[in-house]
């Protein structure tokens, strides 16, 4: 079998398709992808790859365009994510970082699925209660996009093992219910210079920020690091499907900006909202 991506197959194989607009674009159907990885035992992942050097766009980002570009497509596919928690937040967060076609995930998470995640951790169903978070989401990221590369930690991040849970990210994804446990993380962000999506839910509110290593961070929003720590709100006000859906989106789309350079990062600021209201509002932090 082949070692090298098939150029001159993946150009038989490509189909001229036209878009909405009216634009036409070369497309290269999953179906026939999948049989040039099976014929060629290459991933999926690398037939990608060399259909978007040609210029050829898998047929599954067809509607990523013009929003993104062939080359956006080719940066996301190489870059990595990590995604710490994989339930609410995370479990949403890992499914549209797949669909955009973010190439490579790593999603940490030590928990299991129990009945009162039902009503909003996207990968949750009543079939797999009692089953890991992060093997679970690895499954169905699969089949949703088999050229992602997914790897599952079963684990809790700690001070132990934060930094080599995020050594390999380009972005890392805080999708965390414990404010002790992210600051955390954001200790080990900075320690590898990696930049940090950070967001928090409760009832029908959220807030969302994004860390470079060398800004303020959580503490500018809630002081030392020393002093703070546990559950947050949600204790209290719970998390509803909606808001939790909405701000993994805001997440998804913080992560995406992230890697490929865009400008209205929500870096050295806090975006706050209220889905009863409803309200959107950004803050500077400092």
């Amino acid at each position: 079998m082949s070692t090298r991506p098939p150029a001159d197959e993946i150009r038989a194989q490509a189909a001229t398709r036209r878009r909405p607009d009216g634009s036409i674009y070369q497309s290269l159907p999953l179906a026939e992808g999948s049989d040039l990885a099976r014929q060629t035992g290459l991933a999926m992942h690398q037939i990608e790859a060399a259909a978007l050097q040609q210029q050829i766009l898998p047929e599954r980002y067809a509607r990523n365009m013009h929003s993104l570009s062939f080359e956006d497509q080719q940066v996301l596919l190489e870059a990595r994510a990590c995604v710490i928690g994989v339930g609410g937040l995370g479990g949403t967060v890992a499914e549209v970082l797949a669909r955009i076609g973010l190439g490579h995930l790593d999603l940490v998470d030590g928990d299991c699925f129990e009945e009162h995640n039902l009503n909003r951790q996207r990968f949750a169903h009543t079939g797999n209660l009692g089953q890991p978070k992060a093997n679970e989401a690895r499954h169905a990221i699969t089949r949703i996009n088999p050229a992602v590369t997914v790897s599952a930690s079963n684990v809790f991040m700690s001070d132990e093992n934060a930094e080599d849970l995020i050594a390999a990210a380009d972005v890392v994804v805080d999708c965390l219910d414990r404010l002790d446990v992210r600051l955390v993380l954001q200790k080990a962000c900075r320690r590898r210079r990696v930049p940090l999506v950070s967001a928090a839910v409760a009832g029908t509110a959220g807030q969302l920020t994004v860390i470079f290593p060398d800004d303020p961070g959580l503490e500018g929003l809630i002081g030392k690091i020393e002093t703070e720590g546990g559950r947050g709100v949600e204790t209290r006000l719970g998390n509803l499907p909606f808001t939790v859906t909405c701000l993994a989106s805001l997440e998804a789309a913080e992560a995406v900006k992230v890697l490929l350079g865009r400008e209205g990062v929500l870096r050295n600021r806090l975006l706050l909202f209220d889905l009863a209201e409803p309200y959107f509002e950004i803050i500077s932090i400092g």
